[in-house]
């Protein structure tokens, strides 16, 4: 069969024959009809995901995609068995791995959306527990993801989101996705870390997602100092989601021991695989009713290697011919 295949870190992957995969119990074959190319993908083809160790080449990229089952069902899928992936004309995957997809939504936007989506559904719902009228601070929102974030966020019932960006220019688009308020970052590191005080203490800020860690979230750690130790003032759950920026913080104790601050992750490893499907699964359901915008660039697969390394916001999905 035809695939995308990578044999070695450091490469992009070629488009190539690859071995049709064989079944094993509990397993069911999946024609592949669209598979997006998340960061989460390029870091794991790449070897520089936690995720990544062990691998064996050559193997096929790819964790998630949409296909046909062999009844014809249409379905995303994910976590294929090792070393087929998403991005070939077929592949395996458990059975227990499988979401039926409502039919008002099509490939290509399930494709697109699953991995960014399922990033703040399961942060919101897994990890921090949001509850109905909070709020809710999205640091990194102008990607994919963090601009699904926006809007899932809404959907799930915050009262209030507040989205930070790179400059104002970034941000302000993002206020038609639902942000009641932007931040921009390019501030000096006091000053920065005062407006996520000042924010903080004006909105009452209950939950951060966060998507770039690096100085961005150092600053909001140190802007929650103290807060949440008197009575009545709202616990800060912070959920670490993706570190674009950089991949460590200087973390005080004395941040921890003055606030109410709770730091937990979310990912792979953090929420079970049943959750992450569980989380998959109740997004697919909400991105026509909740009228969540996100755009699929199309590409066929035959074009991988040239559209590997190509800068589209995480919005590349690779059409599987035939």
């Amino acid at each position: 069969m035809k695939s995308a295949v990578v044999e070695s870190y450091g490469h992009a992957p070629r488009y190539a024959d690859f071995p049709d995969p064989e079944l094993q119990a509990g397993q069911q074959l999946v024609t592949v009809t669209a598979a997006a190319l998340s960061p989460l993908v390029r870091s794991i083809a790449s070897g520089q995901h936690y995720s990544s160790g062990g691998s064996s080449f050559p193997f096929v990229p790819g964790v998630d995609g949409v296909g046909r089952l062999e009844n014809g069902q249409r379905v995303y899928f994910a976590f294929p068995r090792a070393p087929y992936g998403s991005m070939a004309e077929r592949t395996v995957v458990g059975s227990s791995q499988c979401v039926p997809l409502p039919d008002e939504l099509d490939d290509l936007t399930a494709a697109v959306a699953a991995n960014p989506g399922m990033s703040s559904w399961a942060a919101l719902t897994e990890r921090a527990r949001l509850v109905a009228g909070e709020t809710v601070l999205v640091n990194g929102a102008t990607g994919a993801a963090g601009r699904l974030a926006i809007q899932i966020a809404k959907f799930l019932g915050a009262k209030t989101v507040i989205a930070t960006g790179r400059n104002q220019a970034s941000i302000e688009p993002l206020t038609e996705l639902g942000a009641d308020a932007t931040l921009p970052l390019d501030q000096e590191p006091e000053k920065l870390t005062q407006s996520f005080r000042s924010t903080i203490t004006d909105y009452g800020v209950n939950v951060v997602l966060d998507y770039l860690w690096g100085a961005s979230a150092q600053s909001v750690i140190e802007a929650v100092s103290g807060h949440g130790s008197a009575a009545g003032e709202p616990r800060i759950r912070f959920v670490q989601i993706g570190a674009i920026s950089e991949g460590t913080v200087v973390l005080p104790a004395a941040a921890l021991r003055s606030s109410g601050l709770e730091l937990m992750g979310s990912g792979l490893g953090s929420v079970s695989f049943s959750g992450l499907l569980r989380s998959i699964g109740e997004l697919m359901n909400a991105i026509v009713p909740g009228k969540f915008r996100i755009e699929a660039v199309p590409v066929p697969l035959s074009e991988v290697e040239s559209a590997w390394g190509r800068d589209a916001g995480g919005r590349i999905v690779f059409t599987v011919e035939g």
